[in-house]
């Protein structure tokens, strides 16, 4: 399966842009539209209406559960088969929180963020700190509940369940590749 993301794109700011574009693009036949007409000027009106199209379309899928395959290109590893993405302020704010555990190939993805705590927390986990372009700046195993974790040269986190670094061997400079998680996961 080809990456999520591509690697020439990582300018664009926004992970969830990305996501959702790519994954509207590859997965759900949908599409997102820039039409242009003759020399490339466009009617306003269809203007209007791809901008509508195209901002529903993004809205949609970000409802959605995003679910990704998380791979590290470095050492050859899994690291999720089924990782949630926090894209809005409320599943950012809400993040793991209520739940008792996370099950064996599960995690979140957090985007952007640059610190995590666990506060009322039930449970330890890993945490993974990436730059904009998915390498490795920290990692911290087994966190436990009632603590704070952060990396002001991270763009994005990734939780994941207690053991799961020392498991794959993932170090700070790995990279990962993202990728949309298969029906079965």
């Amino acid at each position: 399966m080809p990456p999520l993301f591509p690697q020439h794109n990582h300018e664009v700011s926004g992970c969830l842009l990305r996501a959702a574009g790519y994954l509207q693009k590859r997965s759900r036949g949908a599409r997102l539209t820039d039409e242009r007409i003759g020399d490339n000027r466009m009617n306003p009106f269809r203007w209007i209406a791809s901008w509508l199209r195209n901002t529903l379309a993004l809205r949609r899928l970000t409802q959605q559960d995003l679910r990704l395959r998380v791979s590290n290109l470095t050492r050859q590893t899994v690291l999720a088969t089924s990782m949630e993405v926090a894209n809005t302020d409320s599943k950012r704010r809400k993040g793991l929180l209520g739940r008792d555990g996370l099950s064996a190939g599960g995690g979140m993805w957090i985007c952007p963020c640059e610190a995590v705590h666990t506060f009322w927390m039930r449970f330890s986990i890993d945490l993974v700190y990436l730059d904009r372009k998915y390498q490795i700046r920290k990692i911290k195993s087994e966190v436990r509940p009632w603590r704070l974790s952060g990396c002001l040269s991270a763009h994005s986190v990734i939780e994941l369940p207690p053991g799961t670094i020392r498991a794959t061997q993932t170090q700070p400079g790995d990279t990962l590749e993202f990728a949309a998680a298969s029906l079965g996961d």
